[in-house]
């Protein structure tokens, strides 16, 4: 048996060893009936807003989510980085509205999120993104063409060990999982 067949197989049973582990009610990929994954549900957000509508406008991805030291997160925009715009845009919405008021105020949009990894699992945007080279669209899906987002890909640990064999990417386990 291959090095990397071990490191799999050991891999995949500490997953199950750690899946026994996750508590009730922790957020869940759906599955459908028949056990294939359900259809993809938006995530209602307490703001509408438009990738697809920014990103036509020449805004990228790290435009609004920068990866702050040390990595791990692509944050959300401050408000003030979208005021910039909408002080003049659409400043009669009532949406934009609130954002202007939140932003007054120094108060945060409360974004739901839509991934997110169990905390035992180590996972680092900068790692991936800064020195990978690896695009958004690669975990996160085609948010360009998103009016809403849902959670489009996967974020088990089969998705992961598969997109990292196939970009050949190490898989050791003390990669993403504290040896400790």
């Amino acid at each position: 048996m291959s090095t990397v067949n071990f490191v799999a197989r050991i891999c995949a049973l500490l997953l199950g060893l750690a899946l026994a582990a996750v508590p009730p009610g922790y957020p869940q990929e759906p599955e459908a009936p028949d056990g294939e994954q359900a259809a993809p549900v938006p995530v209602e957000q307490p703001l509408p807003y438009s990738h697809k509508t920014h990103v036509a406008l020449g805004i990228q991805c790290r435009d609004c989510h920068a990866i702050a030291d040390p990595g791990f997160a692509a944050g959300y925009p401050p408000e003030a980085t979208c005021m910039a715009c909408h002080a003049s845009i659409k400043a009669d919405s009532p949406h934009i509205q609130l954002l202007a008021k939140l932003n007054s105020e120094g108060a945060a949009v409360p974004w739901k999120r839509i991934y997110r990894v169990p905390d035992f699992v180590w996972f680092s945007h900068a790692s991936h993104v800064e020195d990978a080279g690896v695009e958004c669209e690669t975990c996160h899906g085609p948010v360009a063409q998103r009016e809403v987002l849902f959670q489009e890909k996967p974020t088990t640990m089969a998705a992961c060990m598969e997109c990292h064999a196939r970009n050949n990417a190490p898989n050791d386990c003390d990669l993403c999982h504290d040896p400790g």
